[in-house]
């Protein structure tokens, strides 16, 4: 197997798990994607879900052979329902193009900055988190939203079927999406949230790495992680996706569901859930 020569493969073995959504028993894999706009950066964890827990099976990074949607295409490939982590955003601020779509450089634009370039769910995240997440509309995390949406596209193509972003923890057969921030999911739960990226701050991503045992199985090997924040924030993302499965991470509000479903949301456990 090709990629096993990029990922810390744990077993050969295929799991069956069950989880339950709408009185139907589905089987789930969660895959965990830190998105990057180079694939060099793109840090990937599979895990699989049985409704109570989930057990991370595999880790990989990105730009050492196998391209990621690849790497994704095989990790799915035997599962009936699979939930994609995304750390990207999935879409841009509702004013931001209709403002743009006229505009004439050197004029002035009719709305304050962060109505422009922040989305509801940045603001929402801000409010929850006490985290401000990046203004995809702003900053270089454009480039990594499009990056995402690109994987989304090809994954899409190579398995000659949609991907749809789920909305509700009800997620369908098939290969669903969401929207998660680690950095978001680790202040919810009062674990370092910052200071954890550089080489030499091993020692804080391996205390992450002990906190996440708590929440989810790892595997026995965790160097991967423990040596690269990519491959650690990949890790987070199936937590977030697990907390999405489970019903923990807090939703929009059904009157902002038109703008979200244009701008996209972050799936992060709301503080009752803590």
């Amino acid at each position: 197997m090709g990629v096993s020569v990029l990922r810390a493969f744990v077993s050969h073995e295929s799991y069956t798990v069950t989880g339950h959504a709408k009185g139907f028993t589905i089987m789930v894999t969660v895959i965990g994607i830190d998105c990057a706009a180079q694939e060099k950066g793109v840090g990937l964890a599979r895990a699989v879900w049985d409704g109570r827990r989930t057990k991370v099976t595999d880790l990989a990074k990105g730009g050492h052979g196998l391209p990621v949607v690849e790497i994704v295409r095989e990790w799915i490939r035997d599962s009936t329902t699979t939930l994609l982590a995304l750390d990207a955003p999935l879409g841009w601020p509702k004013p931001f193009g209709p403002q743009l779509v006229h505009h004439m450089a050197g004029l002035p634009l009719p709305i304050p900055a962060n109505l422009m370039f922040r989305r509801e769910t940045d603001r929402h995240i801000r409010a929850l988190a006490c985290k401000q997440s990046l203004d995809v509309g702003a900053d270089r995390i454009a480039r990594t939203a499009h990056g995402a949406l690109a994987l989304l596209g090809s994954l899409a193509k190579a398995l000659h079927r949609p991907i749809g972003l789920a909305w509700g923890m009800a997620v369908t057969p098939g290969v669903n999406a969401i929207e998660v921030y680690p950095a978001a999911t680790l202040k919810m739960l009062n674990w370092p949230s910052s200071g954890y990226k550089k080489k030499e701050q091993r020692p804080v991503r391996q205390e992450i790495l002990t906190k996440l045992k708590e929440e989810i199985a790892l595997p026995s090997d965790t160097s991967m992680a423990a040596d690269d924040a990519d491959v650690l924030d990949a890790i987070v993302c199936v937590l977030a996706g697990q907390d999405f499965l489970a019903g923990k991470a807090q939703p929009p509000d059904q009157e902002l569901m038109d703008c979200v479903k244009k701008e996209g949301w972050i799936w992060v456990r709301g503080s009752q859930a803590v």
